[in-house]
Parts: structure tokens; C-alpha cells; sequence
């Protein structure tokens, strides 16, 4: 059984591993020992702050275990707040109108401008997975057990929570906007402007970036043509997370042009729509065939979700398996949360 859970210390070598497989443009989740611990260190000390009401630093990072083999395969993670301790820096792709009356001409034109308009929002962030296990819908567990965790503790949360996407660039690393744009006023290349922000060091951004608005009409086509557009290998995960309600608003990253999507946790479909009910434990008798859920317990620092069938939508209580119960951590009667895995799911 395929297992979203916290993560703990002892899974710094699998963190590490899966680390070393993102590639360049992956701020989140760099091959590097010093920062996996910090943030392993960060998301133990998030799970268990009690009592909270609003969103601070907290840094939840979760990991996906095929329980058979107890091998960790994927990792997720969600930021209470960004840019409280360190600049949160985006593009906006705007417009600016130049006319002349005397000659008849009225140009728009669309510019890139800097700001920190997502300081202070959350971030679902840190989505990966092992690719001999981008099978059997754990692509999607990965990425929605999130809201589960949204739904459940909405006051750790701002109301408006955006997704940075990895960017369009080569096989050799190489960002098109980045070549055209950012190394002019960086010297340095992509992969260490990558390292530097991974690091949390984004001072550099603020001293070398022009603050005046870029004409994007100024660009080569190979920079414009990337501009809001994913990289290959995120294009699944884009579009989960616009399956589930989150739109892109013309905000791009610096480096290489990726979009960032944003909805209201609210709105949030998976978030609307899921629902607590009581478990009871016993023999499923339609957990063959039918519709996929997803179902997680209500509990913080342990917190558990899984990926269950029925052909009959549960009402106000759920049998579990043996099996399925001790995945989730829960007894007889304990609240637990149910959504369809899929808004389109029902056959």
C-alpha cells in the first residue's frame, strides 16, 4: 500500500536520493545534506507546534512510502508563509501603452515587472516522484494529500495559496529567459542562481535586478516563447493542480519563466468537497472495482492519507480494512476524511 505520511529524520538518505534525481531548475529539492536537514529539521518542528491560529514559517514536508518495501518513493510539501524571512520575487507579466495622436499610433506592449506580491501567501510546493512509480494514480496521492491536510487545519493556512512551476530549459540545464535575461545582470549561470535561492540567499536578486519593467517585445522569441510554460516533466502536476481549481494570473519566476497557478484554498475542490465521516473496521464489501478516494485521518503529527476504492459513496461512516486502518493510524470511530480522487472519477 502506497502511504503519504510526515517526514521523519531517519529518511534523510531517501530525501537525499530522491534530491539527486530533480535536476536543474528544482529549487526545493537540492542534493545537498546541509539543506535536507535543515528543512527535515524545519517540518519536524512545524508538525509540532500546537494551538496554532495563523500561518507563520511553518515548512510541511511530506513523503509518499510503499509500505511493502518501506522504501520512501516521493515527496510533498506545503510553506505556511513565504517571503517572512527572506524576499519572495516574481515576475508580472503587465502591459504598458505608448500612443501618439499626431501619428496615429497606439502600441501595447507587455513588460515583466518585479515585485513581491506573494509575500506572506502559502505555497504548495516540493511535488516528486520516483519515476518507476508514476503509475496507479501516485502521482496523484502525492499531490492532492495536501489539500487533505488543507482542509483539515484551514487556520495554518492563508485563504490564497500558490504553486511555483519548474520552467521550460534544454538538456544541458540551459533556461531560454535565463540566457536572455537573468545572466546579463547576474554573471553568474542558471544552476548557481538556482543553488543561491535554494540556499535561501535571494539578496542578490534585489541589488542586480533592474527594477524598471522589461519589454518582453525586446526579448528573442526563445525567451518570450517560454514565458508561463512548464517544464515537461511538470506538466503532469500542472495540470492536477488546475483540475483541482488553480488558475494562472500571469505571474512568471525570474529565472526561468515558469508560471505560478494560485486559487483560494476554499475554492479548492478537493478542499470543498471532502468531508468527515466515522470509521468502522471490518471486510469491505465493494473495495474491488468502483471510484477512487482519497481518505486521511484528522490528526497532526501523524497524519496519514491513503488511496482506497468503493463502488458505493460512503455516507457517514467508512469500513476500513485491517490494513487500510493501520495505515492511517485510526480506531473505530475515529474521524476520518473522504474525497473523490478526481473531480471526473464517477463512471
Amino acid at each position: 500500500m502506497m502511504v503519504i505520511r510526515p517526514i521523519q529524520k531517519d529518511d534523510m538518505p531517501s530525501l537525499y536520493r530522491l534530491a539527486e534525481q530533480t535536476g536543474v531548475g528544482f529549487t526545493s529539492l537540492i542534493a545537498d545534506e546541509a539543506i535536507l536537514e535543515r528543512k527535515i529539521n524545519a517540518s519536524l518542528e512545524s508538525f509540532s507546534k500546537k494551538n496554532l491560529n495563523q500561518p507563520g514559517n511553518e515548512d510541511y514536508l511530506f513523503v509518499l512510502e510503499d509500505t511493502e518495501t518501506g522504501n520512501v518513493v516521493g515527496t510533498t510539501g506545503l510553506l505556511a508563509a513565504v517571503g517572512l524571512e527572506e524576499p519572495f520575487y516574481s515576475y508580472h507579466i503587465g502591459t504598458t501603452t505608448h500612443s501618439s495622436r499626431e501619428l496615429g499610433v497606439h502600441n501595447i506592449h507587455p513588460t515583466l515587472v518585479l515585485n513581491n506580491d506573494y509575500t506572506g501567501f502559502s505555497e504548495v510546493c516540493t511535488l516528486f516522484l520516483e519515476e518507476g512509480y508514476r503509475h496507479s494514480k501516485n502521482g496523484q496521492l502525492l499531490s492532492k494529500s495536501r489539500f487533505m491536510f488543507l482542509a483539515q487545519f484551514p487556520e495554518r493556512f492563508t485563504e490564497k495559496i500558490f504553486a511555483e512551476m519548474r520552467g521550460v530549459c534544454d538538456e544541458n540545464g540551459l533556461s531560454p529567459l535565463w540566457e536572455s535575461l537573468g545572466k546579463h545582470f547576474f554573471s553568474i549561470d542558471f544552476e548557481r542562481a538556482d543553488e543561491l535561492t535554494a540556499l535561501g540567499s535571494k539578496q542578490f536578486i534585489a541589488e542586480l535586478m533592474p527594477n524598471n519593467p522589461v519589454y518582453v517585445n525586446l526579448l528573442p522569441e526563445s525567451a518570450r516563447a517560454v514565458l508561463g510554460k512548464v517544464h515537461e516533466k511538470t506538466a503532469p502536476a500542472r495540470h492536477l493542480l488546475e483540475q483541482e481549481g488553480f488558475r494562472y494570473e500571469n505571474y512568471v519566476d525570474i529565472f526561468d519563466g515558469g508560471p505560478t497557478i494560485e486559487a483560494r484554498i476554499p475554492d479548492i475542490r478537493a478542499v470543498r468537497e471532502s468531508r468527515l465521516c466515522l470509521s468502522s473496521i471490518g471486510t469491505p464489501k465493494d473495495s474491488a472495482e468502483g471510484t477512487h478516494y482519497l481518505i486521511s485521518n484528522a490528526k497532526l503529527e501523524d497524519f496519514r492519507c491513503i488511496l482506497i476504492q468503493r463502488s458505493t459513496p460512503p455516507s457517514s461512516s467508512l469500513v476500513l480494512s485491517d490494513e487500510e486502518a493501520k495505515q492511517l493510524k485510526v480506531d473505530y470511530k475515529d474521524p476520518i476524511r473522504i474525497v473523490e480522487l478526481s473531480p471526473h472519477a464517477r463512471r
